[in-house]
């Protein structure tokens, strides 16, 4: 499995769907879709995207934790 990162292609917003599809051996689209109808049921799923954007470094960049 690839690491949990933002890739710097295949971004649309902010790389969260495309980093989580990579990592789970997805397309990226069906993430997306999934994603978008997530959104559609009650729960916290924008601030969840919003966390995971700030959180999530971009691909190739190392961090300190």
């Amino acid at each position: 499995m690839a690491a949990l990162a933002r890739p710097r292609q295949e971004r649309m917003i902010g790389g969260v769907c495309a980093g989580l599809a990579r990592r789970f051996g997805m397309k990226p689209n069906t993430m997306r879709l999934i994603f978008v109808l997530s959104c559609l049921l009650p729960g916290p799923q924008f601030l969840l995207y919003i966390a995971l954007w700030i959180l999530l470094p971009n691909e190739g960049e190392r961090t300190a934790w």
